[in-house]
C-alpha cells in the first residue's frame, strides 16, 4: 500500500477511554480514540491515499455489516470532487459469501493499468442484470467500501485502508433495521433469519483475513462519548 509521506497536519484531541465493545472474535478494541473534524479528517484520507498520474487514489472502508461504512464513504466523497464509490455489493452480487476475491483483484487491477474501470461480474450475465461497474477516467479517488473491501487478496492494490470499528449489537440492530424497512430480505422475521446467517459467514471470514491488522486507520462507526458535532472518532491503525 502507497502511503503519501508527509500527510498534512490537523487537529486532534484525546476522548474517554470507552467502557467493554463486542468486536469480532479476536478483533482487539482501540483503547486511545481521538476525535477530529469530519471534513479535516477526511482530508487526511485522501492525502494518504495521495495523487496518482495514470490512476485514482484507492481507499478501502471496511467493516462488518452495519458498522457505519456507507456514511464514512459519504463523508469522503463529499471531500473530493469527482470522486467514485467502487461498491462491493456489486462486485459480490449473486456470488457465493467471500469467493469473490479474484473478481475484486480484477476490478483494482484494471483500475491500475488503464485509470478506468468498465467491468461486468459474471454473475450479472448469468442472471440477467444489465450493466456494468464503472469508474470513469480521470477520477482523482476510488472509495472501495463494503465488507471485505480490503482484504488480504488486494492489499498490493489499494493505498489506505480504514478498518470502521462497531460494537456487534449497534451493528446487528441497524442492519436489521435497515433491511427490514428496505424489504430486501423479507418479512422482519425473514431479515433476522439472514442477518444471523450473514453474521456467521462474516465472522468465519474476519476471523481468517484479520483486516485490523492490516488497517492504516481504524474509525468508530458509532458516535462516542465525548464527540463534538462534526466530529468522528478514530485511531492510527493496525490493531495487533
Amino acid at each position: 500500500m502507497a502511503v503519501h509521506p508527509n500527510p498534512p497536519a490537523f487537529a486532534r484531541r484525546a476522548l474517554p477511554i470507552r467502557e467493554r465493545v463486542m468486536l469480532q472474535p479476536e478483533e482487539p478494541p482501540v483503547c486511545a480514540w481521538q476525535a477530529s473534524d469530519a471534513r479535516a479528517f477526511a482530508g487526511y484520507v485522501l492525502s494518504l491515499a495521495g495523487a496518482h498520474s495514470d490512476r485514482p487514489g484507492i481507499v478501502a472502508v471496511d467493516g462488518r455489516g452495519g458498522a457505519g461504512k456507507t456514511t464514512l464513504t459519504s463523508m469522503l466523497v463529499s471531500a473530493s470532487p469527482g470522486a467514485q464509490v467502487l461498491h462491493i455489493d456489486d462486485v459480490d452480487w449473486n456470488e457465493p459469501l467471500y469467493q469473490w476475491d479474484h473478481l475484486l483483484v480484477t476490478a483494482l487491477g484494471e483500475l491500475h493499468r488503464a485509470g478506468s474501470l468498465d467491468f461486468t461480474p459474471p454473475a450479472w450475465h448469468r442472471h440477467g442484470r444489465e450493466g456494468s461497474v464503472v469508474v470513469p477516467a480521470g477520477a482523482p479517488f476510488v472509495i472501495v467500501e463494503g465488507t471485505g473491501a480490503g482484504m488480504r487478496a488486494v492489499v498490493d492494490l489499494i493505498d489506505v485502508h480504514i478498518w470502521v470499528q462497531t460494537d456487534d449489537g449497534v451493528a446487528e440492530e441497524r442492519g436489521i433495521g435497515r433491511d427490514t424497512a428496505l424489504g430486501v430480505n423479507g418479512d422482519a422475521e425473514e431479515t433476522i433469519h439472514f442477518w444471523h446467517w450473514w453474521m456467521a459467514g462474516e465472522r468465519s471470514f474476519f476471523a481468517a483475513d484479520r483486516p485490523w491488522e492490516r488497517a492504516h486507520l481504524i474509525v468508530s462507526g458509532e458516535p462516542l462519548p465525548g464527540l463534538a458535532a462534526g466530529e468522528l472518532a478514530w485511531a492510527e491503525g493496525p490493531l495487533r
